[in-house]
């Protein structure tokens, strides 16, 4: 027993190797059998040439007797019994070789008898006649011609034995065939079948399928590898069921809450009003969260007021006692920094609530999500259910992800209206800054026009009061048509001509209205032409400097420089008092100067102020480079009248 249970199986390869020795042995066993009987028949059939050679030889020493010398009779006595000889002993250098028994051992012997006999007569001293001599040659012939006919007659035999022999090899040869067929059969081809069904079950679904073990070999091995296969197989296709039907149901959830989440982003983005869209939003909520009410709450800037902006389901009476709750009295309405969506078991609170309207109303659970806007809490969403509910981590996240869209509509809202507050007060700005260069200019030039009027009508002086009226009447229309420029276009009239026409129209205006000189100093180059919203700026830009040096400076001369490359550079000198511009500060009644910065902002351009009491005051323009690398100009001094 212990021997047989040590004993190891043999492989496929062990088989197959026996089967093919088997088939070799016989083969060649077969083939030295016929190489063995050819040889045979090949000898003897040489020996039957051979003594075929000795007739031919004892007729033609009987017929050459007479004649022949005696030289030449030994010499053909030698060639047959070298003959005799042959036979006998045969040629190991080829096959010649008889097939002795003792018939024809017998028949040799007699033939040497009679060989030695007449050998020794047709060589003696009185050989026989030529008629005795052919008489004894035929009776040696008749003795060879036994001998030969002896040695057919086991040639045949031996003939008879091949032709046995080869059927047999024919026979032997089906045989093997028909047995490798069958080993084939057993031992490689039937496994083969059976695997090849398993894996026809196996592709159709049929995870239950095994192949019998049927041999200890490799096939065996196989059986045994596919088996575990089959297994391994009908195991994860199970799970992998059970993965994609898991999957599936995943992947129609996140379908549906992409679906809400863009009908919630869609509908926040097209709301126009808080109470529209809290109330959409409320409805909206509580049909995704299949909650049986909702409570839409908002914050106070310091978290201790929460006011019901919105409402879905809700009892009227709980609407009513809860439109605004103070922090921390209920459930509802608990800041927490960076609170997470809670969920609140009503009925079996540990701590009973202060407002228990959520237990009368036959609520059983809560469900807070906090509304998020910038890191900061500014309102809850609640969500209340008849029944208990735990919302997974992943609905939580999707709760949150909500309510972040409702609070970024809100502060979108919110920032809206604070859009709309600001463009109200820039534009009141836009109008301050338009009516500051335009009518207040013309209105404090007719201020100072008023007492001159005054004192040419005291002194009875009929041209100063016609000069004077002149003028006041030309600031009264100049005042008209800004007034309906104002109120036809919002805005101060642009200038059609280029600014070089428009700069010196301006200084015209001001010697005139201001009794000063002023010169205009144009670079003539190839600068980038103004657009003429920025030319509007400038001019305004100029005319303001013009009107604080009319009104402060005291100067006798004003010198405009004008620079079109590499960028343009607008400069206002004078030569009046000027005052300490790091010390001084004007007024809050004197904004020129923060009206030109806010002009030169919007332009992208730069003011520049350099001033010192005694030596005049500069105010430098510069606007942003557009065309850098232009070639140098040409710089021509003209008088501004």
């Amino acid at each position: 027993m212990f021997s047989t249970s040590l004993r190891r199986p043999w492989s496929l390869a062990a088989k197959l190797a026996v089967v093919g020795a088997a088939f070799l042995v016989l083969a060649l066993l077969s083939i030295g059998l016929t190489l063995r009987i050819s040889w045979h028949l090949e000898g003897g059939a040489a020996a039957v040439n051979e003594a075929g050679r000795l007739r031919m030889q004892s007729y033609r020493l009987a017929l050459t007797l007479p004649q022949a010398t005696r030289a030449q009779l030994e010499q053909q006595v030698q060639a047959f019994e070298a003959g005799l000889a042959l036979l006998e002993s045969g040629d190991p250098s080829r096959p010649l070789f008889v097939p002795w028994d003792r018939e024809v051992r017998a028949q040799f012997d007699a033939i040497e008898q009679r060989w030695r006999e007449l050998s020794a007569g047709w060589l003696g001293p009185e050989p026989p006649e030529g008629a005795a001599a052919a008489q004894q040659a035929d009776a040696l012939v008749r003795l060879v011609d036994t001998f030969v006919g002896s040695i057919e007659a086991r040639l045949s035999d031996w003939t008879t034995v091949l032709h046995t022999v080869q059927l047999a090899m024919m026979a032997m040869a089906l045989a093997s065939a028909i047995a490798l067929l069958y080993a084939s059969h057993l031992f490689v081809l039937d496994p083969v079948r059976r695997l090849h069904r398993g894996l026809q079950r196996i592709a159709q679904n049929d995870f239950g399928a095994r192949v019998e073990i049927a041999t200890r070999d490799e096939f065996g091995e196989l059986a045994q590898g596919f088996n575990r296969m089959a297994e391994h197989l009908g195991r994860a296709y199970e799970k992998l069921e059970d993965k994609v039907r898991e999957k599936t149901q995943r992947l129609e959830t996140k379908r549906e809450r992409l679906a809400a989440l863009y009908e919630i982003s869609s509908f926040v983005s097209e709301a126009t009003g808080v109470e529209p869209l809290t109330q959409g939003f409320a409805a909206r909520m509580r049909r995704i969260a299949q909650a049986d009410a909702l409570a839409l709450r908002w914050s106070d800037a310091g978290q201790e007021r929460y006011l019901m902006l919105a409402s879905d389901g809700l009892p009227a009476s709980m609407v009513e006692a809860e439109h605004c709750l103070h922090a921390a009295r209920c459930h509802c309405g608990a800041p927490e920094p960076d609170a997470p969506v809670r969920v609140i078991p009503i009925r079996s609170a540990s701590a009973p609530p202060a407002l228990p309207h959520c237990e009368q109303a036959g609520y059983a659970t809560l469900v807070t999500v906090p509304l998020r806007s910038q890191l900061r809490t500014v309102g809850e969403i609640d969500l209340f259910y008849r029944t208990d509910i735990r919302p997974d981590e992943d609905l939580r996240s999707f709760y949150e992800t909500l309510g972040q869209h409702l609070a970024a509509a809100m502060e979108g809202l919110r920032g809206a209206a604070m859009a709309r507050e600001a463009a109200v007060a820039e534009e009141r700005a836009f109008i301050a800054r338009e009516l500051h260069d335009s009518i207040a200019q013309s209105l404090a030039f007719l201020k100072m026009q008023v007492p001159l009027l005054r004192g040419a009508v005291a002194r009875a002086d009929a041209p100063a009061i016609e000069r004077v009226t002149a003028e006041i009447e030309e600031g009264v229309r100049e005042s008209y048509g800004d007034v309906r420029a104002l109120l036809l276009h919002f805005r101060t009239r642009a200038n059609a001509d280029d600014i070089s026409v428009a700069l010196r129209t301006t200084l015209q205006k001001f010697e005139h209205q201001a009794g000063i000189k002023a010169a205009l100093s144009m670079q003539e180059g190839m600068g980038m032409p103004l657009d003429a919203d920025v030319q509007i700026q400038v001019l305004h830009m100029i005319q303001e400097a013009l009107s604080n040096v009319r009104k402060h400076a005291r100067a006798s001369q004003v010198w405009l420089d004008v620079q079109q490359s590499p960028q343009w550079r607008f400069t206002v000198r004078d030569d009046g008092r000027g005052f300490d511009a790091a010390g001084d500060a004007p007024d809050s009644t004197h904004v020129g100067q923060s009206i030109m910065r806010e002009r030169a902002s919007r332009i992208g351009a730069q003011v520049q102020i350099r001033s010192q009491p005694g030596e005049g005051t500069e105010v430098v323009l510069t606007l942003p480079a557009v065309a850098p690398g232009l070639p140098q100009a040409r710089e021509t001094l003209t008088p501004a009248s």
